[in-house]
């Protein structure tokens, strides 16, 4: 399983940026994939999923400003970021859940600051 993070970046409060993540080694059509990022004291937390109806779900702290979305033809899932805010700062990351276990990719840093 390999997941590939890319679109991150510094921006200014208000601003946004689209996170991109290509997916290879396993059959991404059959899987749930989503973004995540650290949570202090608590790990990883997916804050958008998107399964294979395209339902989707988010956390509280993102509903309304973030968008996932998959293309199953390019193995490619996005993360769409709006009026982002400085609390959003923070490495993301790509996962996906095959058979109950998790994985991720390396990352990608997002900075929100003026």
């Amino acid at each position: 399983v390999q997941l590939v993070e890319s679109g991150g970046g510094l921006v200014q409060p208000g601003g946004s940026l689209r996170l991109s993540c290509v997916a290879s080694g396993f059959t991404f059509r059959n899987c749930p994939m989503g973004w995540a990022r650290q949570v202090p004291g608590k790990g990883l937390e997916w804050i958008a999923s998107i399964f294979l109806d395209g339902s989707t779900y988010y956390a509280d702290s993102v509903k309304g400003r973030f968008t996932i979305s998959r293309d199953n033809a390019k193995n490619t899932v996005f993360l769409q970021m709006n009026s982002l805010k400085p609390e959003d700062t923070d490495v993301y990351y790509c996962v996906t859940n095959i058979a109950t276990q998790d994985y991720w990719g390396q990352g990608t840093q997002v900075t929100v600051s003026s």
